[in-house]
């Protein structure tokens, strides 16, 4: 897998993966970013979230779970000092479905977190990785 990452002229960075696709990041106005894109650190948990759910997506599909929509909000804290690492993080999964089995949820999330998901395997050595999550009817 290759990436490339490119300063812009109005001093945002421009993200290129492989597979075609741009994203913009960033630096906080705190220190001299103008807020153009998402940060970085803000990159590697939204390419969590997208890993996670993938793996809970396929898994529930493969079990034959139906439901109407699914996401993952994950909150996180960092370390004080620098290296700012990530020291916690919370994903909580929120599950829109008519009728679905909880322990299948259960299991699809401990089966992403546990064995699928190569970013969740990687943040886990230096955050704590938490998970839950809630139906709504729909």
């Amino acid at each position: 897998m290759q990436v490339t990452v490119r300063l812009q002229e109005d001093d945002s960075l421009e993200g290129l993966s492989e597979s075609g696709h741009q994203v913009l990041m960033d630096r906080s106005p705190k220190v001299g970013g103008q807020n153009l894109g998402a940060r970085p650190m803000e990159m590697l948990l939204l390419g969590l979230g997208g890993c996670a759910l993938i793996d809970v997506i396929l898994i529930l599909r493969k079990s034959r779970q139906a439901f109407s929509d699914i996401r993952v909000d994950i909150d996180a804290e960092r370390a004080e000092n620098i290296p700012q690492v990530f020291t916690r993080i919370h994903l909580h999964f929120v599950v829109t479905a008519g009728e679905i089995d909880p322990s299948r949820i259960e299991r699809a999330i401990s089966l992403s977190a546990e064995k699928y998901c190569s970013a969740s395997k990687m943040l886990d050595s230096v955050a704590q990785i938490t998970h839950d999550f809630e139906i709504l009817s729909g």
